[in-house]
């Protein structure tokens, strides 16, 4: 799955427990009619995917959804999902667009009127 928009929040990477979980969360906005704020978390070497961007960038973000079960020490059952981000990708082309030279009007493109029959057929094959 993916979801794309601009990012809004960057937070900074979290270590927990002894095992050194590390965990970094991501918050991109939606561009849609009723846009959303979707936080997105990156787990253990994932973490390091998010230096090269930062806020008001276009992403798109690979994710999986997660779910879990866990019974409470009343032997209540609750249930809690997770968007876990595994790749991002870099939707703006920075200044490709200024680069290229100018495409002309499709005026400026006429007919050829001037061919004759023998010259189509000159391809080798």
């Amino acid at each position: 799955m993916e979801v794309q928009g601009k990012i809004k929040m960057i937070d900074e990477t979290k270590t927990y427990g002894n095992n050194g979980f590390r965990k970094r969360e991501l918050v991109i906005t939606t561009e849609e009619q009723y846009p959303q704020h979707i936080l997105v978390e990156f787990v253990q070497d994932k973490c390091d995917l998010l230096n090269s961007y930062s806020v008001g960038q276009m992403v798109k973000v690979s994710i999986n959804l997660r779910g879990r079960e866990w019974v409470n020490p009343q032997g209540e059952t609750k249930y809690f999902n997770s968007v876990q981000g595994w790749r991002v990708e870099n939707l703006q082309t920075e200044g490709a667009a200024e680069n290229m030279p100018p495409v002309p009007p499709m005026e400026a493109f006429e007919p050829a009127d001037n061919l004759k029959e023998e010259d189509h057929d000159d391809l080798p094959f």
